[in-house]
C-alpha cells in the first residue's frame, strides 16, 4: 500500500472575505488529488470560484490553498497586514527548503 501524499501548502480562509486567517500546512492528498486533508478537515477542489479553489466539506466555507512562494508572497492582497501562521511541524522544511534561509 502506497503512503498518501503529503506536501507544503499556503492556506486561506476565504469565508469571511479577500483577506482572511491564513497559514502553512502540511496537506494530504486524497488518491484522485480531488481533495486535500489538512487539520481534521477535507477541502474539495472547485474551480470557478470568485477568489478560492477549494470548498471545506464540512461548511462549504472557501478556501485559497497553493503552493507556498519562495518569497513569501502568498497572499492575493500582499498589504494585508494579517499574520501567516506556520505550523511548527513544518516550520523548519518551510523556511530552509521552500524560502531558501534560515528561519
Amino acid at each position: 500500500m502506497s503512503k498518501p501524499k503529503t506536501r507544503i501548502m499556503y492556506i486561506e480562509d476565504k469565508s469571511e472575505g479577500l483577506n482572511g486567517p491564513a497559514r502553512i500546512g502540511r496537506v494530504t492528498f486524497s488518491k484522485s488529488g480531488r481533495s486535500i486533508h489538512y487539520g481534521g478537515r477535507t477541502f474539495y477542489k472547485f474551480s470557478g470560484g470568485y477568489k478560492y479553489n477549494h470548498i471545506a466539506e464540512d461548511n462549504g466555507d472557501h478556501f485559497w490553498i497553493s503552493g507556498p512562494r519562495k518569497d513569501g508572497m502568498d497572499r492575493l492582497y500582499p498589504e494585508s497586514s494579517m499574520p501567516v501562521e506556520i505550523d511548527d511541524d513544518v516550520a523548519k522544511e518551510y523556511w530552509h527548503e521552500i524560502r531558501g534561509r534560515e528561519r
